[in-house]
């Protein structure tokens, strides 16, 4: 089952999420340099604060808890201090460019909790096997976002199509690590499908994957449950599949992001 990330700092919602199983509780500190590097692109900037991360510590009884922070910067210390101080069960480290920072990042933390790298900068992916063994690490997720910015693709999931998340895939797989990738939209929304990215995760062995904010817009009522209910049933349905029918699905999927990636404007 995969661990599916709800990034919140809503203490209702986020008991809502703690009900249902496989759920990972997000509180996301990351506004460095991140609207300058998203400009003009329908993005989430958050507003969270390090008093949000105790919060939803209490709500989540069962639910990890993980926090981003912001890229490695001189006040990160104290950030991660304060971080932990409010109990979280993972940290993410974001923006980096070398092996060197992670290391950094990694006695900064010092071993109190194990931390997540987001792979999302094409220096980042040209080194991922100087810093996949590093110390505390757990997991290494892959921000499409912004690393199809910094490979200068035309669609997010262009990484995917072209199979350089299976090379990620088969270096952290190798190393022991969890990996996990993007995001998702409802099942049958999205450019490319919501089913078609849940297809994609099965098939590289992904362990998690961040809802996008289509799981819980104003549609009342338990409509977040539903959406969530619809998609494990359809990750039970998958992960059945016969071999032949994955390859089938793998091929159809990267004709079809190539397809979509032919249509958007070209890179600033």
């Amino acid at each position: 089952m995969l661990d599916l990330l709800q990034i919140t700092n809503d203490v209702a919602f986020a008991r809502r999420c703690d009900a249902l199983e496989g759920m990972r509780l997000f509180v996301d500190l990351e506004r460095l340099g991140k609207a300058e590097r998203q400009a003009g692109r329908n993005t989430f900037i958050s507003q969270h604060l390090v008093p949000d991360v105790g919060r939803i510590r209490e709500a989540a009884r069962r639910s990890r808890l993980m926090v981003r922070v912001n890229p490695l910067n001189p006040g990160s210390a104290d950030e991660i201090e304060a971080v932990l101080s409010q109990g979280p069960d993972l940290l993410m480290l974001p923006m980096f460019h070398r092996a060197a920072e992670v290391r950094e990042f990694a006695a900064l933390v010092g071993g109190r909790v194990p931390f997540t790298t987001l792979l999302e900068t094409a220096a980042a992916l040209d080194s991922l096997a100087e810093w996949v063994d590093t110390p505390g690490l757990e997991e290494v997720y892959v921000g499409l976002n912004d690393l199809h910015l910094s490979l200068g693709h035309r669609f997010m999931f262009e990484a995917l199509g072209q199979g350089l998340l299976d090379e990620v895939a088969a270096v952290v797989r190798g190393a022991r690590l969890r990996f996990g990738f993007g995001g998702i939209a409802r099942l049958d929304e999205g450019l490319l499908p919501g089913r078609d990215v849940l297809a994609e995760h099965l098939r590289l062995g992904s362990r998690a994957v961040i809802l996008s904010r289509t799981f819980h817009r104003g549609d009342g009522g338990d409509a977040f449950e539903r959406e969530v209910a619809a998609l494990r049933e359809v990750e039970a349905q998958l992960g059945r599949r016969p071999a032949g029918q994955v390859d089938g699905d793998r091929r159809r999927i990267a004709a079809t992001i190539a397809a979509i990636a032919q249509g958007q404007p070209a890179p600033r």
